[in-house]
């Protein structure tokens, strides 16, 4: 069996194909051929991109000079409205000073002092599911209830019951399946001057988010002033000065990047998960191998997190059969050449984990899942080379050591107590979203063990 993959289109369509196609789905619009393809230029009268496969040409941007092919700035069109200027979106100095505050709340010891409450989220999301056995259940609902509990828990010690996350959450569900992270306008320049039309109803979901998290950000400032707040990342960033001006965000930057910390946190995470919940009741045999090793830890910690080898490798090749963000984009600021092809100043570079994930010129078996890929030479070439779920080089997500505690622990918690099964008749398939979820959901039955 393989898993389900979006069809490609045909090699040779018109651009009004192409942009109809792009519109209901950036994977299935794109063509078989890159795959395989080591690079390939897109060219229309509206535009010019370049989308690159090959390690070296990936590296170059992210890794050896990011500062000449920068976040491109049609990415925040889609985004702004919820994001305005956070981490996500600026580049420069605006970014390296963001990155001076945030970075230190993720540092060191500060992911041993935010697992109690991974671990609390994850057991809330287990107890959740004791009523909904025996029947079909939508499982990203299930995943995005539980990324959006760690969230709040670790960044607000405060669980999704709390009003105020609970409302966060149900916006947020609506916001994400009517944006998607990349849309025409991610690629089509437009002058400054011209208006960005962005549907009522995202504009309205997005203000009414950031009104929610504006509330918990002014109540966490207070608490701050009178010396009563918790000591969790939201207090870390807030109290974090910019150690080359010695300020800190004030209220309306933090409520910025509060907003990129759920999405990027929460919806992820959601998706990452979901998706490796449905590889297992795909893979019953890997499924009770994970089983096996979470059942055989007297408890789940922060100390035995190192011997779920299995947990870890099966969620590291989910992230890899289907990466949240799918597709990264990056501006030329001067002309470059790849390969054999001149790219002016102002070309658009993009960067696919989803088609470098599955390279059939790069990974054995590309299409297949197999967690005991990681343990082979090929395997460990690719992760070196080929392996890009957080981006990386200086952008690379600041929360990527988070995302994988996070992620096998909750899925070894809910192994421990059921088993998921596949719904006949309803296989997913991939389509991006926010980021890459399931056109009508994943279905799965589960079963207490």
């Amino acid at each position: 069996m393989i898993p389900p993959k979006p069809p490609a289109r045909p090699d040779n369509v018109s651009l009004w194909q192409y942009l109809r196609l792009f519109r209901r789905d950036i994977l299935s619009a794109q063509p078989q051929r890159l795959y395989r393809a080591w690079m390939a230029e897109f060219r229309t009268p509206f535009f010019r991109s370049y989308l690159i496969n090959q390690p070296e040409l990936i590296d170059r941007v992210l890794k050896h000079r990011p500062e000449d092919f920068p976040k491109s700035g049609r990415i925040s069109e889609g985004l702004r409205p919820l994001l305005g200027q956070s981490v996500f979106l600026t580049n420069g100095e605006a970014w390296r000073r963001q990155r001076r505050i945030i970075d230190p709340a993720f540092e060191g010891g500060r992911l041993k002092q935010t697992f109690s409450a991974m671990l609390a989220s994850a057991e809330a999301c287990a107890d959740r599911l004791r009523d909904r056995t025996g029947v079909p259940v939508e499982i990203e609902e299930v995943t995005s209830h539980a990324a959006a509990d760690v969230i709040f828990r670790t960044l607000f010690s405060v669980p999704i019951e709390h009003e105020i996350a609970a409302r966060v959450f149900e916006k947020f569900r609506a916001y994400q399946r009517q944006q998607p992270l990349l849309n025409l306008a991610a690629f089509v320049p437009l002058p400054g001057w011209v208006p960005r039309f962005h549907a009522r109803k995202t504009r309205r979901a997005a203000a009414e988010i950031r009104a929610l998290i504006a509330r918990l950000t002014r109540e966490r400032a207070a608490q701050i002033a009178a010396g009563t707040a918790p000591d969790d990342l939201a207090t870390k960033i807030m109290t974090t000065p910019d150690p080359l001006t010695g300020q800190c965000f004030n209220t309306d930057e933090m409520i910025d990047q509060v907003a990129i910390f759920f999405l990027a946190g929460h919806e992820t995470s959601a998706s990452a998960l979901a998706w490796t919940l449905y590889l297992m009741a795909a893979y019953p045999n890997w499924q009770d191998r994970v089983a096996e090793e979470a059942r055989a830890q007297d408890e789940l910690s922060f100390a035995t997190m190192s011997r779920l080898r299995i947990s870890r490798d099966v969620f590291r090749e989910a992230l890899r059969l289907y990466p949240p963000v799918p597709m990264m984009v990056r501006e030329a600021t001067c002309p470059e050449r790849f390969r054999d092809r001149d790219a002016p100043k102002g070309a658009q570079i993009v960067i696919s984990p989803w088609h470098l994930h599955r390279h059939e010129r790069l990974w054995e078996d590309p299409d297949s899942f197999d967690p005991a890929r990681w343990a082979t030479e090929n395997g460990k070439a690719c992760q070196r080379a080929a392996f890009i779920p957080f981006s990386a080089g200086p952008r690379v997500c600041t929360g990527a050591g988070f995302a994988m505690v996070e992620g096998p622990l909750i899925l070894s918690t809910l192994l421990r107590r059921y088993r998921f099964e596949p719904v006949e008749g309803r296989t997913p398939v991939p389509v991006a979203h926010l980021t890459v979820r399931s056109r009508h959901g994943i279905w799965l039955r589960v079963v207490e063990r």
